[in-house]
C-alpha cells in the first residue's frame, strides 16, 4: 500500500471509528430527572456538569448531613458547573453538585468509575477539573463538591444532638459518602460500573480518601482508593481531634458572633460565618469518624479495599514554613521530645542553609512515611483477614518548571497534572509522555486493582517484608527516607498512638 492510500485507509478508520464509538447520546435518566450533557473536545465524550446530588445545605439545612435532591421536570441542561463552595475566594453555600465526564457507547458499558476529591487544604477548590483525557482512556471520572472550612467542618453540642447519631463536625465526609451513593444510583446511567469505585484525590482530597477507608459509613460505596500525599493523619503526624473540643470550637465561634444557639447561628449570613472560621478538618465525630483513625488501622478495622498511595519528592516547598536554624531547633526538641537528638543528627541545623534543608526534608519524609504507613496497615489487614487485596506506593520526583525561577520541584501536588493528563503551556514531550504514563497507571488500577500495563514501566507490588521500594515516577536518581528515618519516625508514632485515648 503507498503513502496516500495508507494515510485514506487511517482517515477511513478514524471516521469509522469515531462513529462506532460514539458516545451516549440524549438524555441521561438519573434518579432525580433527566439531564443532557455537552460534547467534549473530541466528539466520543460527554460532559454532565453542575448536577445537584443533594438539597442546597442552606437556612435550616446548614451543617446538616446532606438532605435529598430535589427533583425536576423535564430536560435539565448540564452545561455548566455548579457554583463553587463557600471559600475565602467567594463561593455559594448552594455548592452540592457533580460532574461527569463519560465515553461510553452506552448505558450497558460497565467501565470502571474514578471519583475525585479535590485538594484546597478543606478551605479552598473545587471539582472544576477537566475530566476528558482520563475519560478517554476508559473510566468514568466524577469530580464533586464538598462543603468546606466553616461550614465542612463545624460541630456544636446542639448539632450533635440533632444529628440522631450524637455527631458533628465532618458533614464534608458526609458529602463524600452521597456523591458514592448518588453514583451507586446513577452512574450506570453514564456507562459506569456502580461495583466498580475508586476513589481518588490529592492532599486534602486524599485525606478524605483515607477518611472513607477507616469509615463504617463508607463500608461497601468503593473497591478501591488512590490517596495522593495525604492521609488520615493530614500532611504531618499527630492525633485527630475530638468531638468534645470540636464542639467547644464551634460554641465559641457562635459567641463571637454573638449567636450562642444554633438557631441563631444558622441565621448568620454565609459571609458572616465564612468570615470567623476556618473549620477543624476531620474530626472523631463518633460516626462518620469512630475513632481516631490511627487505632482503626492498627487495629484492623479499616475497609477491605485495594489502594495505590504516595507522595512526592519536594512536598514541602510548597508550603516552606522555614524561619531561623534556631527556631528549628527548638520546635525539634518540643515536637521530638527523648527523640530529638536522634532527630538532629539525621536532620541537622548547624546553620540556616542546613536548617532549611533539613525543614524540607522533615516534611518530605514525613509524608512518605505515613503513606508507606497506610500501605504497611492495609496490606495487614490482607495477610491478618485472608483477603487477596492489592497494595501500590509510589514516589513522585519530576519537576514540571525545571531551570526556572519559579521551579520548586516535586513540589506537593505536581503529579496532580500528570494524573489527569492535562498538559501546561511548559510541558515538553518528555512531561507528555509522562502524562500519558501516571494517566494510564490511574486508570488501569481503577479498572483491575493493578496499574501495570502494556508499555508502561514495570510496577512492582508493595510488600513490606520485601522491604520494596516505592516505584519512582520521573527521574531518577531520588532521595527517600532511609532505613533510620523511617524507624524514627515509627518510634515517634508508637509514643503518639499511646497518648490517644481507647
Amino acid at each position: 500500500m503507498n503513502r496516500l492510500a495508507h494515510l485514506i485507509a487511517l482517515g477511513l478508520f478514524v471516521i469509522l471509528s469515531s462513529v462506532t464509538y460514539a458516545a451516549i447520546d440524549g438524555p441521561v435518566k438519573l434518579d432525580t430527572g433527566l439531564i443532557s450533557g455537552t460534547t467534549g473536545t473530541s466528539p466520543d465524550v460527554r460532559i454532565y456538569r453542575g448536577i445537584p446530588y443533594a438539597a442546597p445545605p442552606v437556612g435550616d439545612l446548614r451543617w446538616r448531613a446532606p438532605q435529598p435532591a430535589p427533583h425536576w421536570e423535564g430536560v435539565r441542561a448540564a452545561d455548566k458547573f455548579g457554583s463553587q463552595c463557600m471559600q475565602g475566594r467567594g463561593g455559594s453555600e448552594d455548592c452540592l453538585y457533580v460532574n461527569v465526564w463519560t465515553a461510553a457507547p452506552n448505558a450497558n458499558a460497565a467501565l470502571p468509575v474514578l471519583v475525585w476529591s479535590h485538594p484546597g487544604g478543606y478551605t479552598q477548590g473545587s471539582g472544576q477539573s477537566d475530566g476528558e483525557p482520563l475519560a478517554k482512556k476508559g473510566v468514568v471520572l466524577v469530580t464533586y463538591n464538598y462543603r468546606l472550612g466553616p461550614f465542612g467542618f463545624f460541630s456544636h453540642p446542639e448539632l450533635s444532638k440533632e444529628s440522631g447519631h450524637n455527631a458533628s463536625g465532618n458533614q464534608a465526609l458526609m458529602d463524600m459518602a452521597e456523591v458514592l451513593r448518588w453514583v451507586k444510583r446513577n452512574i450506570a446511567a453514564f456507562g459506569g460500573d456502580p461495583n466498580k469505585v475508586t476513589i481518588v484525590g490529592d492532599s486534602a482530597g486524599a485525606s478524605m480518601d483515607a477518611g472513607m477507608v477507616g469509615s463504617p459509613q463508607a463500608k461497601g460505596l468503593f473497591i478501591r482508593s488512590i490517596s495522593e500525599s495525604g492521609a488520615w493523619m493530614g500532611l504531618g503526624m499527630s492525633t485527630m481531634t475530638p468531638l468534645a473540643r470540636a464542639e467547644q470550637s464551634g460554641v465559641q465561634l457562635g459567641n463571637t458572633l454573638g449567636a450562642p444557639t444554633l438557631a441563631e447561628l444558622r441565621k448568620k449570613s454565609a459571609a458572616e460565618i465564612q468570615a470567623m472560621g476556618r473549620g477543624s478538618g476531620m474530626i472523631i465525630d463518633g460516626y462518620m469518624i469512630p475513632e481516631d483513625l490511627s487505632l482503626t488501622f492498627a487495629d484492623g478495622r479499616q475497609n477491605p479495599v485495594d489502594i495505590l498511595v504516595g507522595s512526592n519528592r519536594d512536598e514541602g516547598t510548597f508550603f516552606d514554613r522555614f524561619t531561623t536554624s534556631a527556631q528549628f531547633i527548638t520546635s525539634a526538641k518540643q515536637t521530638w521530645g527523648d527523640l530529638a537528638d536522634a532527630y538532629l543528627k539525621l536532620y541537622p541545623a548547624g546553620t540556616e542553609d542546613e536548617g532549611h534543608a533539613s525543614s524540607l526534608a522533615t516534611f518530605r519524609d514525613t509524608l512518605a512515611w505515613h503513606q508507606r504507613t497506610f500501605a504497611r496497615l492495609q496490606e495487614k489487614l490482607s495477610n491478618d483477614k485472608k483477603l487477596n487485596l492489592h497494595v501500590w506506593v509510589y514516589y513522585f520526583t519530576h519537576d514540571p518548571t525545571p531551570n526556572t525561577a519559579n521551579s520548586r520541584g516535586a513540589t506537593h501536588g505536581a503529579e496532580a497534572t500528570y494524573v489527569f493528563n492535562t498538559p501546561g503551556r511548559t510541558w515538553t514531550e518528555a512531561d507528555k509522555t509522562l502524562g500519558d504514563q501516571v494517566s494510564s497507571y490511574w486508570v488501569n488500577f481503577a479498572a483491575s486493582g493493578n496499574p501495570n500495563g502494556k508499555g508502561l514501566p514495570a510496577w512492582t507490588e508493595y510488600h513490606a517484608g520485601s522491604a520494596n521500594l516505592p516505584i519512582v515516577i520521573g527521574e531518577r536518581p531520588e532521595l527517600q527516607p532511609d532505613a533510620a528515618r523511617i524507624s524514627l519516625f515509627d518510634q515517634r508514632y508508637t509514643i503518639l498512638k499511646g497518648r490517644i485515648a481507647k
